[in-house]
This record gives C-alpha cells, sequence and structure tokens, in this order.
C-alpha cells in the first residue's frame, strides 16, 4: 500500500540524487505497469516540471534510437538488455544528446557499459530498487559511479543487514526511508495494510556495503 506521500518523497529523492534541469528531455520507453516506469518515467518529469518523451514498447530499438535522436532527449531510463539493443542498433552519434543514461532492474554487465563508453562516450549509472520504495533504493551519479556496485542509499533512507548463514562479509537488506511504503494489502484481511515492523522492508535481497556505503 503506497501512498501520494510514498511518491513525492521518491521525486525529492531523486532530484537530491541526480541534478535535474528544466531543460532536460527525459525518454521513457519503460512500461508504466512497472513501477520504475510508471513513478520515475512517468510521474517524476510531470510533478517535476521536466518535458517527457513516452514510448510504448522498449522493444523497437530502431525507432527508439530514433526519437531520441530526434527529441534530443538528455535523460534515458532502462535496463542492460534494451540498452544494449540500442546501443547496436545506432550509428555514432544518434544517442549523443543524452546526458544520463539509469539503468535498473536486473545487474549491468561490464561489456554493456564498455559498448556505451566506446560507441556513444556514456557512462551508464546503475541503480537499485524495489516496487515497495516507491522503487528507488539507490543509484550511481555522474562523478561517483562505481562498476559493480547499485551506488549509495537515496537521502533520508536507512538500511540495514541481516546475518544470513553461510555467507560473510554480507547480509539480507532491509530498507526504511520515508519513499518505502505503508505495508501489505493480503487477501486475508481485505483494506487492511499489514504494517512493516518498525518500518523495516525486508527486499529478500543479499548484498555487501562498504565501509563509505555502496552498495
Amino acid at each position: 500500500a503506497s501512498s501520494l506521500r510514498d511518491v513525492a518523497s521518491l521525486l525529492e529523492q531523486v532530484r537530491a540524487h541526480l541534478a535535474l534541469f528544466e531543460t532536460d528531455i527525459l525518454f521513457n520507453p519503460l512500461p508504466t505497469f512497472h513501477c520504475f516506469g510508471l513513478t520515475v518515467g512517468a510521474l517524476m518529469p510531470l510533478l517535476l516540471g521536466i518535458k517527457v518523451v513516452c514510448h510504448p514498447t522498449p522493444l523497437q530499438p530502431h525507432e527508439i534510437v530514433r526519437r531520441i535522436r530526434e527529441s534530443k532527449a538528455t535523460i534515458l531510463l532502462s535496463t542492460d538488455t534494451f540498452i544494449s539493443q540500442y546501443a547496436r542498433a545506432g550509428e555514432q552519434g544518434d544517442l549523443n544528446s543524452l546526458r544520463l543514461a539509469v539503468c535498473g532492474a536486473e545487474r549491468l554487465r561490464d561489456e554493456t557499459r564498455a559498448l556505451l563508453r566506446r560507441k556513444y562516450a556514456i557512462e551508464l549509472l546503475e541503480g537499485y530498487g524495489v516496487t515497495e520504495a516507491s522503487p528507488v533504493v539507490s543509484a550511481n551519479q555522474p562523478g561517483a559511479n562505481r562498476s559493480g556496485t547499485v551506488g549509495k542509499l537515496m537521502s533520508n533512507m536507512q538500511a540495514r543487514l541481516d546475518p544470513v548463514e553461510g555467507i560473510t562479509n554480507a547480509g539480507r537488506l532491509f530498507v526504511k526511508g520515508p519513499n518505502v511504503m505503508l505495508g501489505y494489502l493480503k487477501p486475508e484481511k481485505p483494506g487492511v495494510i499489514q504494517p512493516l515492523e518498525g518500518g523495516w522492508h525486508d527486499t529478500g535481497d543479499v548484498v555487501s556495503i562498504t565501509e563509505d556505503q555502496w552498495i
């Protein structure tokens, strides 16, 4: 059960984490039934006054590359799978208008990073999220972009790691913050929010966190 409070909190967190400008044009090829495509790709630009170009499916790489070039988009939301297709479909210069390319939903491969860097001089930013956090939990930033990590927590969030048997120097990630949902709605109690214990959401993911807070 998320609320407008969660979405509004996330938008302010994203704005604090990544420099966004009124002159930006965000290109969103992600479906809006997915939290990343809906919250970050559609609601965020509308509520922050940023122009957005939506595309109905991420599965048309040639069409998407053409529209990015024609719209002079400056921000692209994608996944490793899709952005590697766009990179291969385009010619050198086709994606030169992009200043931010943020990838989530799956691991960003080293070969995808290298392809975008070599062909378009674009440094990909990898992030991590869960629907229950509206959805962004952490992200790399321009000038603070560390391969093999999903960056640092969004502002005003807390994280804790619970031990996992057989795994050292890592743990099960719990997160807490203003963008985290109030709780779950379950079929045995329709309309009743089952609150999170202490406000902590169990992501179910096992991560490590460095001393300087990179996840």
